[in-house]
């Protein structure tokens, strides 16, 4: 197919491109690949192929939430399909800007349509693996060819999770500079744009995770609900699939707590490093004002406008006075040095 959406056939272990979508419901299950800009041009013809295929047409309100981009992560079910939508990363190139497009599935039981955003790698890279799941072992459970809609659809939401996986590398060097920018006593930490930028990152991450993690338990749940007999055959292998990538994304969610708990600690840690230099500075100017209060007494005694003041007249005043001063100096110093009032504490 061309103008930005491809279908695949998946039946009896093998995949078969589709130039055309058949009129004919096809053996197996088709995966239908679309971006986002294309799904309204195609609208007609996709609905048609459903209606007859499947027997239910995409309901106006999912088709409103599968043209959204920035809709957040979650699940809704009918009798017909599930719908599963996920907000994967962008892939920009700094650390600390967090860019998503969502990524929308309508699965049907033998059809998987998938709305991407424009130059998806996600789309590109199932497209390339696809055809080699076919040649590789079956008998790796990582490497054959889906059996299901739904397992296909769980096979592109974990790798878009690793994505978020692959983002944790990213981020702990960066927030590991900040973190060391904010402790560091010998120069005033002035960045505070970026940390916020760093703080408010790291919530829209964790609210970002908890959306999936709620999407994926939902799908989840509502495979619980089928009727013992009556649910997919694989159903064991979607559940443990379902819970390998709630695992991952609770990997993600526990790094984001991580990171944010150990940020706000370095903030304590640089406000009390602050506190306790401001302490140091005040003691220290505190002990020098009291060395000079009793200089000062002396200076003011002897500066008094009278005669017959002691040693006024006597030509070793100067020196005694001096004298007098710097010895109480010395043993005021030396005497806040011994209780820790000046130097390091």
């Amino acid at each position: 197919m061309s103008g930005g959406w491809q279908a695949w056939q998946v039946h009896e272990g093998e995949v078969r491109p589709l130039a055309e979508l058949p009129v004919e419901p096809p053996g197996g299950f088709v995966w239908i690949a679309i971006e986002r800009d294309e799904l309204s041009a195609h609208f007609a013809t996709l609905q048609s192929r459903l209606a007859h295929w499947c027997g239910a047409p995409l309901l106006d309100l999912h088709v409103s939430d599968l043209l959204n981009e920035q809709l957040p992560s979650h699940f809704a079910n009918t009798q017909a399909y599930d719908l599963m939508v996920l907000q994967r990363l962008a892939g920009s190139g700094e650390a600390l800007q967090l860019d998503t497009r969502a990524l929308g599935f309508a699965v049907y039981a033998n059809v998987l349509l998938s709305v991407h955003p424009a130059g998806c790698p996600l789309l590109a890279h199932f497209a390339e693996r696809l055809p080699q799941w076919c040649a590789q072992d079956s008998g790796q459970l990582a490497n054959r060819l889906p059996v299901s809609t739904d397992e296909l659809m769980l096979r592109m939401a974990n790798q878009l999770v690793d994505s978020y996986l692959a983002l944790r590398r990213r981020l702990g060097p960066e927030f590991g500079a900040l973190q060391q920018a904010l402790i560091d006593t010998q120069r005033p930490f002035r960045d505070w744009a970026r940390l916020l930028a760093a703080r408010d990152m790291l919530q829209r991450l964790q609210e970002l995770c908890e959306d999936q993690q709620a999407a994926v338990q939902e799908w989840l749940d509502a495979l619980a609900e089928w009727p013992p007999g009556e649910g997919p055959p694989e159903q064991e292998s979607l559940r443990v699939r379902g819970r390998d990538l709630l695992e991952h994304i609770e990997r993600v969610l526990s790094h984001t707590r991580r990171l944010a708990a150990s940020t706000e600690s370095a903030v304590q840690m640089h406000y009390a490093a602050l506190g306790h230099r401001t302490n140091s500075i005040m003691r220290v100017l505190t002990a020098l004002t009291a060395v000079f209060l009793p200089l000062n007494l002396i200076t003011g005694i002897f500066g008094m406008n009278f005669d017959a003041l002691p040693l006024i007249h006597s030509s070793t005043g100067f020196w005694v006075a001096f004298g007098l001063m710097a010895t109480i100096a010395l043993g005021l110093l030396w005497w806040f040095r011994r209780r820790r009032y000046l130097g390091s504490s």
